[in-house]
């Protein structure tokens, strides 16, 4: 540990971290709902929302950084604390590495879910288009990237 360490500041960057971390999962569940009901209208917003507190939360992790540096393991570098400064800051800890995995797992579920979407509307394309050759274009005939970020059908005909 460094310098400028003092039991109470490593408290109140892991408790704010724990938080921010839980208002970030939270946040990334209504973008997941918004994604899965398709309801885009705050699409934007919420993301932009995830985004500002992710910033704030790698403010909080450069300062935890400064607090623990990652040379050593965090549990060895609290041993020569106080019994029960350690046990809270063991505490905090393990409270802030579930939160992280929790996210984590949700995350990749996300993606997956996302991944999956984007393959099953690749196969309808060559399904109903197989003619296009796995190629997409814009409605004046501008070859365009096959992401698939943002597609729109026109049904009309």
């Amino acid at each position: 540990m460094n310098e400028a360490w003092s039991f109470k500041n490593c408290v109140s960057v892991l408790t704010g971290e724990i938080e921010l971390l839980k208002k970030i999962s939270a946040a990334q569940d209504v973008v997941r709902q918004v994604v899965m009901n398709r309801e885009w209208a705050d699409f934007d917003e919420k993301v932009a929302e995830v985004n500002r507190m992710g910033e704030e939360f790698s403010l909080l992790e450069d300062e935890r950084a400064r607090f623990f540096p990652a040379e050593k393991p965090f549990y060895t570098q609290i041993m020569h604390l106080p019994m029960e400064e350690a046990r809270e800051l063991s505490r905090l800890y393990r409270e802030f590495k579930m939160e992280t995995l929790k996210m984590r797992a949700m995350n990749e579920t996300f993606l997956a879910y996302l991944n999956e979407a984007k393959n099953i509307a690749a196969a309808y394309l060559e399904a109903i288009c197989p003619a296009r050759g796995g190629k997409l274009y814009t409605s004046r005939g501008r070859r365009v990237s096959q992401d698939l970020r943002s597609l729109v059908f026109n049904n009309h005909f």
